[in-house]
């Protein structure tokens, strides 16, 4: 059973599918690891320490990718230099572990299973009490909060806490952050380390008390109508409902010195949650960072990938923030994929076990179709777009 670890080629990708710990583990267990030359060299794990933990490092990558029985990686597949996509260098049959967008592109999927790919999606992990070692939306999304706060206090001209010091009082921050999933908790949970005032909103009521308990105030919009989708993930919600939130939340916005934003709906762009008008009554100095640049930004004045200031307040568009902090970032994956791979081999072969939930929700090619009726319906709704 060979297990390839790919370098990513991707520009702003640092990140890792597997560390040399990791890879000490798999090889203990009978395992042949191969790792392509360099690729943990951006998240600071070089070739001689994946060497040392039993990996053979593989110079050439046609054969890596087309060798493997399992190929590892963090980003989609892309095309390389030469025009050929990634997915071509698979081997028939071979089996694919890796963020995948299946319903933000879908057109990547009907690729895999062209090629006879069993596609697993860490997307498309279910987010359950046993699938949490394997939840690497979960895993990134910590880490994006984290990071979006420390961006936000370095672009801040103020203090985080409040001060006492013979020249006088400073007020704390403000901090409002939109949005409590994974990302916007951990973004309460620093920005009160940092001595903030948080307030913090979401659509869904369920996720009031972990709000509260991490020492943030609760902004509560009552919506009739259902807020949270399969998984526990917030539900795209009506246009009125959209209206009512954004005029409840246009004074919270107004009155913070930083505005995160990380509401995000897999598969569709980003819910617009702060309007050019909001942006247009803060104050001065004021800094917004939109952790949903990627998907179109929860900011009318996002521009992904770029810091601007628009009427003096700050709009930061972060891409990628995981891979800002690629050690960390890399060693949480790497568990994820691992723990995956557990439920995938059985005695030193792969048995891709449908009747477990976990695989059955993961896997989205398999035996050159695609079995995941969400990715189905994403691929018509493009083919009918394009038609």
């Amino acid at each position: 059973m060979r297990i390839a670890v790919a370098k990513e080629i991707e520009v702003c990708e640092r990140r890792v599918a597997l560390i040399p710990d990791t890879v000490a583990k798999l090889v203990k267990q009978g395992l042949e690891v191969w790792v392509e030359a360099g690729a943990g060299e951006r998240a600071f794990f070089s070739d001689a320490a994946y060497e040392a933990a039993g990996a053979k490092v593989i110079l050439d990558t046609a054969t890596l990718w087309g060798e493997a029985d399992i190929l590892v990686k963090v980003s989609p597949p892309q095309e390389r230099e030469n025009g050929r996509s990634e997915i071509d260098l698979l081997g028939e049959g071979a089996i694919l572990i890796s963020f995948l967008n299946p319903l933000g592109n879908p057109s990547t999927a009907q690729q895999l299973a062209e090629r006879k790919i069993t596609a697993l999606s860490m997307e498309m992990i279910p987010r359950t009490t046993r699938a949490q070692s394997m939840d690497a939306l979960s895993s990134q999304a910590s880490i994006a909060g984290y990071k979006a706060v420390l961006i936000g206090a370095a672009a801040l001209p103020k203090y985080f806490p409040m001060l006492t010091t013979a020249a006088g009082t400073i007020a704390p921050a403000k901090v409002f952050i939109m949005g409590a999933g994974v990302a916007g908790l951990q973004a309460i949970a620093t920005a009160r380390r940092l001595g903030a005032i948080v307030e913090a909103f979401d659509i869904r009521p369920a996720v009031k008390e972990e709000v509260q308990s991490l020492g943030a105030k609760f902004v509560e919009i009552k919506l009739e109508e259902e807020t949270t989708a399969a998984g526990g993930y917030a539900k795209e919600i009506s246009e009125a409902s959209k209206k009512r939130t954004q005029e409840v939340v246009a004074e919270h916005v107004k009155n913070a010195d930083i505005v995160i934003t990380t509401a995000q709906v897999p598969g569709k762009k980003a819910p617009l949650l702060v309007t050019e008008e909001m942006v247009a009554q803060m104050k001065a100095g004021s800094v917004i960072v939109d952790i949903a640049a990627e998907q179109g930004g929860n900011c009318a004045c996002t521009d992904p990938g770029k810091d601007i200031i628009w009427n003096g307040v700050t709009i930061i568009g972060p891409i990628n923030l995981p891979s800002s902090m690629p050690v960390h970032s890399s060693q949480l994956y790497s568990k994820n994929i691992a723990s995956l791979m557990q439920l995938l081999i059985k005695d030193n072969a792969v048995q891709v076990n449908f009747a477990d939930d976990i695989i059955d929700a993961a896997c989205i090619t398999h035996a050159g179709e695609i079995r995941n009726q969400r990715v189905s319906d994403a691929l018509k709704a493009l083919a009918m777009a394009n038609s």
